[in-house]
């Protein structure tokens, strides 16, 4: 990945000349996106529209694509959220089919078999609906979001005195903001909307109206702007010799109208050295445990940070992640070690949490952020330089608490980010013993001995049996620990 596409943000006042204008340009090229939706949900091309609506709309080709552009990332997300519910759906069907199985032998259980059935009907109309969608390749778009689409049946309960006052408020929803598309060919990355770069460094968008809108003139222009993060990042790419495409999108909501600024940042110089160690990193729910190796792979530094994503805002995670993420690559930076983390997918286990009986478990997974920190962890390492690698995530844990828990003095997830910067430098994940303690997660150690070993499979296999043996383990000693004792001798014996 030698570009990375970066969006930055900032506000500006506007007086009412200029607010309304935009209004008028957000408006038309919103209809025009609706429209254009329309025919290619009739089964025609984008492209073949071109020259229709460039007549039918008053817009320049430019313009044009810009909405095209805006609409089929619009359509190409919408299918892959019905791609990945299809996947979602079948897999809850299949988990409601095996509870219901287990049920069916408990008489008692009778009326929670007859809820999952139900819930199992709901969910079989649904995966039909979505298997239609996807066999006939329709994609249900709904510009202004189907939630407030839906508030008008209930207008009370979303707070709407009358329909009037909801459809004032749906159609600002769909005609909040445009998008104008950027080229590397264009003078300073967009001929649309051209950055001008003032004596102070702030930065003018001279934005060209569509001949539609030629009543307000040629262009309009919107001064003295300074992003807050990311500025000089712009001015790079504005004064870039080889010229590097700028995309503006403009937005307005409550208190006023907001620019976003994309784009792409070369990659720097990589800072890291191969064969010298690495830092693992293991993500839980509540922390997020480091370790820094050496070239033999032994732990030389560790460090855990506290990262409780629940309870916390959009914002606030958002934060705490990004300063978590920057320690991270400073440590990278200090010394010069690439960051490994691994690679999970917890969609799988968030499918069956509204069927877990364990609510704190539940809740800990509905609220891992584990997509927002690598994101985060990605673009500052880009930044920086430092390459982050991601590993087969298999069986960490369980090699890390049998092999290096104990001989190291870690904990268990400390000893699970020692075994992932291990994997990527590629050392032995044999068992070290056959027999000996291995911790128990609470503070303690239990006595644990291994299964034997088939060196005709691959270890990984091995480590199967590890896991296998460790839960039945671990589910016995929960069942003595929950037990109750047993009388004393002197009642026994009476």
């Amino acid at each position: 990945m030698n570009e990375c596409m970066f969006t930055y943000e900032t506000r500006f006042q506007s007086d009412e000349t200029i607010s309304y204008i935009l209004e008028e340009y957000a408006r038309l090229f919103n209809q025009v996106e609706h429209s254009l939706y329309t025919e290619v949900a009739r089964n025609k091309t984008s492209a073949s529209c071109k020259n229709a609506f460039l007549k039918k709309y008053g817009i320049t080709a430019r313009q044009f694509n810009a909405c095209r552009v805006n609409v089929e990332a619009k359509i190409a997300a919408c299918k892959a959220g019905q791609e990945n519910a299809f996947v979602a759906l079948k897999e809850k069907i299949a988990t409601l089919d095996r509870q219901i199985e287990k049920l069916t032998k408990k008489p008692s259980k009778h009326f929670v078999i007859h809820q999952k059935k139900r819930r199992k009907i709901a969910l079989t109309h649904r995966y039909s609906q979505l298997e239609n969608d996807l066999t006939k390749k329709k994609v249900r778009l709904c510009f202004g979001s189907k939630k407030l689409f839906r508030a008008q049946f209930h207008l009370e309960e979303n707070g709407f005195s009358s329909h009037e006052e909801w459809k004032n408020t749906w159609i600002a929803s769909r005609n909040d903001e445009f998008f104008i598309l950027g080229s590397k060919d264009e003078t300073a990355g967009n001929q649309t909307c051209t950055a001008i770069v003032n004596e102070d460094e702030s930065i003018s968008l001279r934005l060209r109206l569509p001949p539609a809108l030629a009543k307000h003139g040629k262009y309009i222009y919107i001064k003295n702007l300074k992003f807050a993060y990311g500025h000089q990042a712009i001015l790079a790419s504005i004064h870039d010799p080889e010229i590097r495409a700028i995309s503006y999108r403009f937005k307005k909501d409550a208190k006023g109208w907001k620019v976003f600024a994309s784009t792409s940042l070369q990659k720097p110089i990589q800072v890291t050295q191969e064969g010298i160690g690495a830092i693992g990193i293991d993500l839980n729910a509540d922390h997020i445990a480091c370790v820094e190796t050496d070239r033999f792979g032994n732990p030389i530094k560790t460090q855990i940070f506290p990262w409780i994503s629940y309870g916390k805002t959009k914002d606030q995670l958002k934060a705490t992640t990004a300063e978590i993420s920057k320690q991270i690559i400073e440590w990278a930076l200090h010394t010069k070690k690439p960051v490994i983390i691994e690679k999970l997918d917890f969609q799988k286990k968030k499918l069956d949490l509204k069927e877990q009986k364990n609510k704190k478990l539940s809740r800990m997974l509905s609220s891992f952020a584990y997509g927002l920190f690598f994101q985060t962890l990605l673009s500052q390492g880009y930044r920086k330089g430092i390459p982050i690698h991601q590993v087969n995530p298999a069986f960490t844990s369980v090699i890390g608490r049998v092999n290096y828990a104990t001989r190291y003095g870690l904990s268990i997830h400390l000893a699970a980010a020692l075994c992932i910067a291990r994997r990527y430098q590629q050392f032995s994940e044999s068992p070290n013993l056959s027999k000996g303690k291995i911790p128990d997660g609470k503070g303690c150690h239990v006595a644990f001995e291994l299964p034997a070993r088939n060196r005709t499979k691959h270890v990984w296999h091995f480590w199967g049996q590890v896991k296998k043996k460790i839960t039945v383990h671990e589910a016995h000693f929960r069942a003595r620990k929950h037990r109750s004792s047993d009388p004393p001798s002197s009642i026994r014996e009476t």
